[in-house]
C-alpha cells in the first residue's frame, strides 16, 4: 500500500548518522578505484587525497551549515531551488540523482569482481542480479531498517581498515617478505614519491575525487535524522579523521607493502597485497570485507537517491508518483526506479566488462563535482542574503568564510575542467554537457511552465511563496 498524502519518518538515531557518514566516504573509490589513482599518480596521491578532503571537508560543512538551519528532505536541491532558482535546484537534484545511478553501476560493477576472487569462472552478472534483490527489498523496509543495516556494515568497513592498517604495520616493523621488497621507502624509491611527476599527480584528482562522491548524503539524512543539529555537525566534523585515517593512511601502508606498479585494477588492492605477500587466510577476510563495503555503498546510494527524488516531486521538479509512500514511509517508486537502473548496470558489465569501471567513474565524478560546485555556490548566495545578525545566529557556520568557499569552488571547477585532458575521462565531459543541456530542455518545456501556473502542495502559487526581489 502505498500514498502519497504521508511524510518520511525521523527514523535515524545519531549513530545512524554518523556511520552512514563513515560508511559513504570508505567505499568502491577507495577499495577497487584506488588502484587507479595509484597508477595514475604513484605515491604522490598521497598528497592528492589530502588536498581533495581538505576541499571536499569545506563543501560538506558548507552543506552542513543549510542542513541544520533547514533541514530537509530535497537537502541540497531544495537549497539551490530557494537560493539560485528553479534552474539550478532542478539541475542540482536530478544531477545528484544521475551520480547515485552512476555510482551505483560502479559499486555493482566492483562487486562482480570482487567475488571473481573466489568464483573466476562464474559470470560477474549473476552476482549483480542477486545483490540488487536483496539490497532492494532492504530499501523497501522502515528508515530504521536501513539505518541499522548500514550501521552495522558500516562498522565492519571501518574495524577491518583499522584492522589492515594495524596488520600491515606489524608487518613493516617485523620484516615479513613476500614477493617484492617491503619498506616506506617504496614510497620514494620507484621513481621518487612524484612518480609520474607534475601531469601525473595532477591527473590522479580524477578518480581520487571519485572517491569522496557520496559523502554528501550528510545532507539527505537531515530529512530523516531525530536530531539533525546534534547528528549532522557530529558527522561532518569527523571527516578530516577519516580521509588522514582511511585513505592516506591506509593506501600508505598498502604501497609501503608492495611497489605501487605492483598494485592493479584485477580485483580490491588490499587483496592483492596479501595474497603477494602469502598470507591467503587475510586475503580471503578481506575480500569479504571489500563485498561488504560495495553493498553498503549499493544500500547508501539507493537511499539517498530516493530521498533525494522525493524531495523534487515535492518541489514539482519530478513526476508526483515519485513523492508516494509505502505504510512504513518509504518512497518505493523511486527504490524501484534505482533498482531498474541497477538493472542497466548488469547489461553494461555483460557487454563491456573491462572498460566499465573507467567510464563510470569518470562519469560519477563529473556529476560528484557539479552537486559539490552547487552546493558551494548556494551557499555562498545564502550567506550573502543574510544579516550580519542572522549569520551570527547560524548553529553550525561553514569556517574560512568565505575565501575558503571561493578556493574550493576554483579547486570544483578545475577538476571538470581536468576531465578533458585524458582520453579514458573525456567522454565524461561529453556526457555530462548532454545531461546537462537535457536537464535545461526539460526545465523550459516542463518544469518552468507548471511553476508559473500550479500551486504547490500547500495550496499557494509560485507567485505567492516566491521571495521579495532584493533591493
Amino acid at each position: 500500500m502505498t500514498t502519497d498524502t504521508a511524510t518520511l519518518r525521523r527514523g535515524l538515531r545519531s549513530r545512524h548518522i554518523r556511520f552512514i557518514a563513515l560508511g559513504s566516504a570508505i567505499g568502491t573509490g577507495l577499495f577497487y578505484g584506488s588502484s587507479e589513482a595509484i597508477q595514475a599518480g604513484g605515491p604522490a596521491v598521497l598528497l592528492a587525497y589530502l588536498i581533495g578532503g581538505a576541499a571536499v571537508f569545506l563543501v560538506l560543512r558548507s552543506l552542513g551549515e543549510m542542513a541544520v538551519h533547514h533541514p530537509c528532505a530535497g537537502s541540497f536541491g531544495e537549497y539551490a531551488t530557494k537560493h539560485l532558482g528553479s534552474l539550478a535546484g532542478f539541475t542540482t537534484g536530478w544531477t545528484y540523482a544521475f551520480e547515485m545511478v552512476i555510482v551505483c553501476i560502479a559499486d555493482i560493477t566492483a562487486l562482480g569482481v570482487y567475488m571473481g576472487f573466489w568464483f573466476p569462472d562464474v559470470p560477474r552478472w549473476i552476482w549483480l542480479l542477486a545483490a540488487i534483490a536483496v539490497i532492494g527489498a532492504i530499501n523497501l523496509l522502515h528508515v530504521k531498517v536501513f539505518g541499522e543495516l548500514e550501521f552495522w556494515l558500516s562498522l565492519v568497513k571501518i574495524v577491518a581498515i583499522i584492522a589492515m592498517i594495524i596488520a600491515g604495520v606489524a608487518i613493516l616493523v617485523l620484516g615479513i617478505k613476500g614477493g617484492g621488497h617491503v619498506g616506506i621507502s617504496n614510497l620514494w624509491n620507484n621513481g621518487g614519491f612524484f612518480a609520474h611527476g607534475a601531469h601525473g599527480f595532477i591527473i590522479s584528482f580524477a578518480v581520487v575525487m571519485f572517491a569522496f562522491g557520496g559523502t554528501e548524503i550528510i545532507g539527505v539524512t537531515a530529512g530523516e535524522a531525530e536530531n539533525p543539529e546534534k547528528t549532522i555537525p557530529g558527522a561532518v566534523n569527523s571527516i578530516p579523521l577519516r580521509i588522514v585515517l582511511f585513505y592516506v593512511l591506509t593506501l600508505a601502508v598498502i604501497m609501503s607493502l608492495e611497489p605501487w606498479q605492483h598494485v592493479g585494477s584485477d580485483g580490491s588492492p588490499f587483496v592483492q597485497i596479501f595474497v603477494g605477500l602469502g598470507i591467503k587466510s587475510a586475503a580471503a577476510v578481506l575480500n569479504v570485507v571489500v563485498v561488504v563495503a560495495a553493498l553498503s555503498a549499493i544500500n547508501s546510494d539507493i537511499f539517498a537517491a530516493g530521498r533525494i527524488m522525493y524531495g523534487m516531486a515535492e518541489r514539482r521538479q519530478a513526476p508526483s508518483m515519485m513523492r508516494r509512500l509505502s505504510r512504513n514511509g518509504v518512497p518505493t517508486m523511486t527504490v524501484a526506479i534505482m533498482i531498474g537502473a541497477l538493472l542497466l548496470g548488469v547489461l553494461l558489465n555483460y557487454l563491456i566488462p573491462d572498460r566499465i569501471f573507467l567510464i563510470i567513474s569518470s562519469i560519477a565524478t563529473f556529476a560528484t563535482v557539479w552537486v559539490w560546485l552547487m552546493i558551494l555556490l548556494t551557499q555562498i548566495k545564502a550567506r550573502r542574503a543574510m544579516s550580519a545578525e542572522e549569520s551570527a545566529a547560524l548553529a553550525y557556520p561553514a569556517p574560512f568564510w568565505p575565501y575558503g568557499q571561493i578556493i574550493a569552488v576554483v579547486f570544483m571547477v578545475g577538476i571538470t575542467v581536468l576531465l578533458a585532458f585524458s582520453a579514458s575521462t573525456r567522454i565524461a565531459l561529453i556526457v555530462g554537457a548532454v545531461w546537462l543541456a537535457l536537464l535545461a530542455v526539460v526545465h523550459l518545456i516542463w518544469i518552468r511552465p507548471r511553476n508559473t501556473t500550479a500551486p504547490d502542495r500547500t495550496g499557494n502559487s509560485p507567485a505567492d511563496t516566491a521571495p521579495a526581489p532584493a533591493e
